[in-house]
């Protein structure tokens, strides 16, 4: 059976710390809480940034889920959309920002996009502290 947890932010700046907070909290006993926290640091900042979900009245959801015989814990953000798709860039792109998807990828042992009509999903599985 698998355990999910969401919680809904205001598209503000300052929630990307509360939802870094309530994601470690949820994994402090099951991990990976660092690789976590990073992950929807990321996610989250790419939300209020470049969706929608920045605007006034915009919101993002952390969604936490994994199973008891699960290796994987997954974090998704949803986010309001907008005229622009997530997309990695060239890591060797000398501009500052834009490595957000790239640190993504790196943690996760996989990670996608799902688009809604009214917005969408940027998810990473990551491999569980001792699986």
């Amino acid at each position: 059976m698998r355990t999910k947890w969401c919680r809904a932010f205001p598209g503000l700046a300052e929630e990307v710390g509360h939802a870094r907070r309530f994601v470690a909290a949820l994994l402090e006993e099951r991990g990976p809480v660092d690789d976590a926290v990073l992950v929807v640091s990321e996610l989250a900042t790419n939300a209020v940034r470049h969706s929608l979900s920045g605007a006034a009245g915009g919101w993002f959801v952390v969604v936490v889920s994994f199973g008891d015989d699960s290796d994987l814990v997954r974090i998704e953000v949803v986010d309001v959309g907008g005229e622009r798709e997530p997309h990695l860039r060239d890591v060797t792109d000398r501009e500052e920002g834009g490595r957000g998807l790239a640190l993504v990828a790196a943690c996760a042992k996989d990670w996608g996009i799902k688009s809604w009509p009214d917005g969408r999903t940027v998810w990473a599985d990551l491999v569980r502290e001792g699986a």
